[in-house]
């Protein structure tokens, strides 16, 4: 070999390296700063939506409205609610009532944690947090169940006879549980009433024992969406076959009022925090359709696109979000100038939550 020749080459190769080797340095902060970026960690109050076309549920910063992370969910995700401390959300996989899973999610690593079969509780749907426990809807059982988090166990159920049994709202302690059967056209409210029986004189008296009774209430045909004042005096729910508004004196257990609202298609509805105001989403319209809770008269019709479904309220009542499914996104709503004023990108749309890290 030529050694004038080869001593050039070598050089030329010896500087490469170098030069490789410096480059590499360099980037080490540049990609250690972008790993940074896409990990961020999970705020003390997040906003959650479900995604029913990618299978995922979004973490959302409420302040700036960008996704924080994406955490897989079962394969056909409805509901989510977040525990009481705001560390875990439970998601129902319902399959038309024909699934039978909780999928849950650890809010702070961001990660899938293993999912709860409620078997034989198929169709888990409607779901809430009150006492320290999931509480959910079966639609494919005709009934609603309770998920103790602390064992691991189911502690409770109940069968509602009822079709479609779909929403739930529980009390803060536990003692009435209320829910929509849509193809029943029925509210179902079901109390806890503690008796004690009575033994013979003198003699052993059995324990006291838990009876729940349930009174069924006909409501609105295809009444789902639903929801309680904040003061705890009346359940709202809107059918979505004929567009009345159902009024329930919650203490009278009856009916008191039918609203003639024209909200065709209605899926959910809330109360704002306030009470004054009644927000119901049209699937088939794509309308927000608001009403005043005194009146009873509708204050303003708001088109949010298409598929409009879960709904969400800010806790000062300044702003709602609303699922929109056919549009791929969540839609943010203004409610002091009522109207639109965003939307936060999440394909199939649907279900909404908040999370409170405490």
């Amino acid at each position: 070999m030529n050694k004038t020749a080869f001593a050039p080459n070598f050089k030329a190769m010896r500087f490469d390296m170098v030069k490789l080797l410096v480059v590499s340095i360099l980037w080490i902060p540049v990609v250690f700063i972008s790993n940074n970026c896409s990990a961020q960690a999970t705020p003390s109050r997040v906003l959650l939506a479900l995604s029913k076309s990618d299978h995922n549920l979004a973490i959302i910063n409420p302040l700036t409205l960008k996704v924080i992370a994406r955490v897989p969910v079962g394969s056909d995700p409805h509901e989510v609610i977040a525990s009481a401390d705001g560390k875990t959300a439970y998601v129902s996989i319902y399959g038309g009532g024909s699934l039978h899973e909780l999928s849950v999610i650890d809010l702070v690593a961001q990660k899938a944690l293993p999912a709860i079969d409620t078997k034989p509780l198929m169709g888990p749907h409607g779901l809430t947090f009150a006492g320290g426990k999931v509480w959910f809807s079966a639609e494919g059982a005709k009934a609603v169940g309770r998920y103790d988090p602390a064992i691991g166990k189911y502690d409770w159920a109940m069968g509602t006879g009822q079709d479609r049994t779909h929403m739930i709202y529980v009390t803060d302690d536990g003692k009435k549980v209320f829910t929509t059967n849509v193809s029943s056209a029925t509210v179902s409210i079901l109390e806890d009433s503690l008796l004690k029986p009575m033994g013979p004189p003198g003699g052993f008296a059995p324990p006291p024992r838990h009876d729940w009774v349930q009174t069924v209430i006909p409501v609105a045909k295809g009444s789902e969406g639903f929801d309680v004042s904040p003061n705890g005096r009346e359940l709202w729910t809107a059918g979505a076959e004929d567009g009345n508004i159902s009024i329930i004196d919650i203490a009278a257990k009856k009916v008191t009022a039918t609203i003639d609202a024209k909200v065709t298609g209605a899926n959910r509805l809330k109360f704002t925090p306030d009470g004054k105001r009644i927000l119901v989403t049209s699937l088939r319209t794509g309308d927000l359709f608001i009403f005043d809770a005194v009146s009873h008269q509708e204050l303003k019709r708001i088109n949010t696109g298409h598929g409009a479904a879960g709904i969400l309220v800010d806790d000062d009542g300044s702003r709602a979000f609303i699922g929109c499914t056919g549009d791929n996104y969540v839609a943010v709503i203004d409610l002091n100038k009522l109207e639109v004023a965003g939307h936060i990108d999440i394909r199939g749309a649907d279900g909404l939550a908040w999370a409170v890290r405490r």
